[in-house]
């Protein structure tokens, strides 16, 4: 019996995707995805359902907006004003012997509950009547694998031929046009480059495609790319390039993609694979069809008319132009004439380019453009915000200026240690630990992740984003920078420019050269993911027996050690009687003239309590805070 893919029966139906999902589960049919197939007896049956409901089903006509995405059915009615949910809330009981009529407040129903769901449908309405917008699609995977040679053909059959004029650059992206709407693609292929732009905290792509060439199968730098995708929680779309070469094995592609937890479809999982030929374009259309669709399920929106925000994709300069730059606008519009910030750089907008090299005058959401207007060339991945006028964009400038300036002077007198708050995100019922493992040989690498594999918990998850043979990577750097994870190194050393970055970044690094010293940071990073419980534990006392005033450091306390021992940095607790009169630290303590960090009962010394009221016959208590070992 043959089969049918849900999006396919729902065009030929004209039925939206999402009402297709609803029928499928009232019918308690299970599927992965709209890209799914269901069986022919089903396919019978939804097509009687959709006859029976007619124009109910299809929810309206399949609108478009400007960004050429289906728009969403608007309302039959506008929801009530608040004024007249509240009258209806106060509907009297149901008389004597009368039914209560659906959705007619009752005892077991209370009217305000009626008014909060209405408010809240009246807000989702609203929310969806946000434009839909383009989605922006980046193209990653190993050298040579056919990532450009599949961007040039979209793009030579994709985009509307155009006459350049003006002052026409590499725009670094483009827009292509299909029977779902518009598509707009980075085309700056290489992950590195995604996740420069990831790193600066600009998530400028919605979906990402992974280019496997068929007859090479997954290579280093494919499982770096699909790692750069799931640090950024993107969703991927693996492409399948080369198939019309002899020597093509989509099939070993597939299964090589099953052992990095990655189920392609046909296997039953839910990662869309595509085989394609950027060479005679089989199975582009496919490819094309199945972003769409999984835009339309990440039901990506955007206001034109709201704040004007944007990234940068990459800057340069012109030789007769100046300086150009191209910025993805991701809300809002720009207009010629707007001012722009960007980092500590503004610009007023002179001219603006799109992707084809023609003049415009604004841009929306989803929208690449060429920006004439910067005085120094903006950086990849920076965030641009628009200002009223030149004084705003000064006053923004000043503000950042001066943030900067306090960042590095508070780095200058010491640069605060990463917490593993920093390290693994804030607290949640279930923590996770992102690692990044480098290792001398493969055999190391996949010992290791055995014994990392057994050290998750129910409230401690461990997420190796990447592992491979031999020393990290500044790519690594970029990638544990965006996804807030620690480097653990055994048997190899980072390279000094490698150790540079990451100092730049706030990345560890940690290189080991036996396996248990390793295993150690682990247990250190899962510890710190159940919050310490500390006591106090009691560590010695001394009896003071003079007093010693030093020209520098106020009053030291001569004292001898009657029980315990007493510890620099150690809590103290000054008795004198039965009073406690002071509370404080050991700041410094002497045997003669030597500091030293601690000493034991029977032994004379000079205690610096930072106080000056100290006296003879006083007792000085120390204590210090243990942590406390958790079942």
């Amino acid at each position: 019996m043959s089969k049918v893919r849900i999006y396919t029966l729902a065009k030929e139906l004209g039925v939206d995707n999402q009402k297709m999902l609803e029928i499928l589960d009232g019918l308690g049919v299970s599927y992965k995805s709209v890209s799914s197939t269901i069986e022919e007896d089903t396919v019978g049956l939804i097509k009687q359902i959709v006859d029976e409901e007619g124009a109910s089903v299809t929810g309206g006509e399949n609108v478009q907006n400007e960004a050429g995405q289906p728009e969403a059915a608007a309302p039959q009615s506008a929801p009530a004003p608040r004024g007249d949910l509240q009258a209806s809330a106060s509907l009297v009981e149901p008389a004597p012997g009368q039914m209560p009529s659906e959705g007619r407040p009752t005892e077991l129903e209370p009217a305000g509950e009626l008014v909060d769901a209405a408010l809240a449908g009246a807000s989702a309405a609203a929310e969806k009547e946000i434009p839909l917008r383009a989605p922006v699609v980046t193209i990653m995977g190993h050298v040579d694998h056919g990532k450009t040679s599949l961007l040039d053909y979209i793009r030579h059959t994709r985009v509307a031929a155009k006459e350049a004029g003006g002052i026409t650059q590499h725009v670094g992206a483009f827009e292509a046009q299909t029977s779902k709407g518009k598509i707009v693609f980075i085309d700056t292929p290489g992950h590195e480059a995604f996740t420069t732009i990831r790193a600066r905290g600009a998530n400028v792509a919605d979906i990402a495609i992974i280019v496997i060439a068929a007859d090479d199968s997954l290579m280093p730098q494919t499982r770096e790319a699909i790692a750069h995708a799931q640090a950024a929680k993107v969703p991927m779309i693996i492409a399948i390039n080369k198939v019309d070469l002899p020597q093509a094995d989509p099939e070993k592609v597939k299964t090589d993609l099953t052992q990095l937890n990655l189920v392609p479809e046909e296997y039953g999982g839910d990662l869309v694979v595509v085989p394609v030929s950027a060479k005679t374009g089989e199975g582009v259309e496919d490819l094309l069809e199945y972003i769409s669709l999984t835009a339309e399920l990440e039901d990506l929106r955007a206001d034109p008319k709201g704040n004007f925000s944007g990234v940068i994709i990459e800057g340069k300069v012109d030789k007769q132009a100046g300086v150009l730059a191209t910025v993805m606008v991701q809300e809002g519009t720009l207009h010629v004439g707007d001012f722009l910030v960007v980092g500590e750089n503004y610009g007023k907008i002179k001219a603006m380019t799109d992707s084809n090299g023609g003049r415009i005058k604004d841009a929306g959401p989803s929208t690449p453009v060429q920006v004439l207007g910067f005085s120094e060339v903006p950086t990849s991945g920076e965030k641009v915000q628009s200002a009223k006028n030149e004084h705003a964009a000064r006053e923004v400038i000043a503000a950042r200026a001066s943030d900067r300036r306090d960042d590095e002077d508070a780095r200058r007198r010491g640069k605060p240690q990463r917490t593993l708050e920093d390290i693994m995100g804030p607290v949640s019922e279930i923590r996770t630990v992102n690692l990044i493992l480098r290792a001398d040989t493969q055999g190391s690498v996949e010992a290791i992740q055995g014994i990392l594999a057994r050290k998750e918990s129910d409230d401690v998850n461990i997420n190796v984003l990447l592992s491979g043979i031999g020393a990290p990577t500044e790519g690594d750097v970029l990638l544990a920078s965006t996804a807030e994870a620690t480097i653990l190194c055994f048997s190899v050393t980072a390279p000094g420019s490698v150790t540079k970055m990451a100092d730049t970044k706030g990345v560890d690094i940690k290189s080991y050269r036996i396996i248990y010293e390793l295993i150690d940071e682990v247990d250190r990073l899962i510890k710190g993911n159940v919050e310490p419980v500390f006591e106090e534990q009691y560590l010695g006392r001394a009896e003071v027996r003079m007093i010693i005033h030093h020209p520098k450091n106020g009053n030291i306390a001569g004292s001898y050690i009657t029980d315990g021992k007493l510890r620099r940095n150690a809590k103290a607790k000054v008795m004198r009687g039965k009073e406690v009169v002071y509370e404080g630290t050991i700041v410094g303590l002497k045997r003669f003239k030597d500091d030293v960090r601690e000493l034991a009962q029977g032994f004379e010394c000079g205690i610096n309590l930072g106080w000056d009221d100290v006296k003879e016959g006083d007792i000085i208590e120390a204590s210090e805070m243990v942590e406390v070992e958790q079942a």
